[in-house]
């Protein structure tokens, strides 16, 4: 007998990161519903999944105008966290920390069995996440439910990345509580587990040299207008151009080295003044070990360590998609710019198949 579908419920999906991740874990995963407000994200789910599936909107909008599929067996998603974010200033009135009583009333109107909540490592400090505690609480509105949470690396799943996130899982308190998924891999040897996937493991088979004329994708109408798309990760090995200067800085950087080894010529005004701060900024990605997390502007050098392990350049779109786990069928819609934000605001593959492996044993 063919087990059943998982029916998915993925709100702020982004371009569908952790439905990919679960998808790798069981082809039982079947989204049924999306929400994601960013159009070419949206488009790029569609792309992916299915049309027909994804709300382009916003998930208040979302709410008061759709209607939830029945027969929910999962809800996923990471409600946007700029608002509590350790990166830049954080803004405890931001309105976007509010998202998670969305999420909630999601939940409440879905009924699912399980539920799944990932976020930046620092949302389990915050005044959001001690508000969703207390709304588990008896008498309160998500009384039916409760969650256990943990910080995971997504390295120690495989992922050539160490990444940190928050992640919640919860069940309606008339199904069996699910574990978190045991690490698979791991930096210490005496664990007995399979070393953590490098850099230079996951782009081995990347032609060093970008791709000058990758090819036209076509375009996908979004919102009324031509978009760039659908591109396989494989068509997103995308060269840029840098200034000659930019150059200089790259080729004095040696491997595993940063902005700390330019010499004072190359330095720019701000580095020369300060001599503090990260040193990740134009730092090279270190091939013998996963690479740091990759955010929405790995393609800009300056940003952090974004540096090819050998080539004078930044890492390309294929390559951050790589380091991401995203699979070769995964499709994305939209500019350069906006490709780039969808990959590094997904949440690696490899952990949310670890997840997806977990919860398929239960559902």
């Amino acid at each position: 007998m063919q087990p059943s579908p998982i029916r998915v419920l993925d709100l702020f999906a982004g371009a569908g990161g952790l439905s990919a991740g679960l998808h790798e874990a069981s082809s039982r995963f079947r989204p049924v519903a999306a929400v994601e407000m960013d159009t070419s994200a949206a488009a790029s789910y569609a792309a992916t999944f299915g049309p027909g599936i994804v709300y382009a909107g916003s998930i208040q909008s979302w709410l008061r105008e759709s209607s939830i599929p029945s027969g929910v067996d999962l809800v996923i998603g990471g409600p946007p966290c700029q608002g509590f974010s350790t990166l830049g200033k954080r803004d405890l009135e931001d309105e976007r920390n509010d998202l998670w009583r969305h999420y909630a009333h999601a939940l409440i109107k879905a009924q699912p069995m399980y539920f799944v909540v990932e976020n930046v490592a620092a949302f389990s400090k915050s005044t959001q996440y001690e508000q969703f505690v207390e709304a588990t609480s008896k008498g309160e509105f998500l009384a039916d439910y409760a969650f256990e949470h943990r910080v995971l690396n997504a390295a120690d799943y495989g992922a050539p990345q160490a990444r940190k996130r928050s992640v919640l899982i919860g069940h309606h308190r008339d199904v069996p509580a699910p574990v978190f998924p045991l690490a698979t891999h791991s930096a210490r040897p005496e664990t007995g587990l399979p070393a953590h996937v490098t850099v230079g493991e996951a782009l081995k088979n990347v032609p060093l040299r970008p791709d000058r004329n990758p090819g036209d994708a076509g375009f996908v109408q979004v919102a009324g207008r031509d978009v760039p798309g659908a591109f396989a990760p494989r068509d997103t090995h995308w060269a840029r151009s840098y200034s000659e200067l930019s150059l200089k800085r790259f080729e004095a950087i040696p491997p595993g080295g940063g902005r700390r080894d330019l010499p004072e010529s190359l330095l720019a005004p701000c580095w020369v003044k300060h001599k503090t701060g990260s040193f990740d900024v134009m730092g090279r990605l270190r091939e013998d070990r996963p690479a740091v997390t990759i955010r929405t502007e790995f393609f800009k050098p300056e940003k952090g360590r974004y540096l090819h392990p050998s080539e004078n350049r930044a890492i390309t779109h294929y390559e951050a998609s790589l380091l991401q786990g995203f699979p070769q069928r995964h499709r994305f819609v939209g500019s350069k710019v906006a490709v780039a934000r969808q990959i590094g605001n997904a949440v690696p593959i490899p952990l949310g198949a670890a997840i997806g492996r977990m919860l398929s044993e239960r559902i």
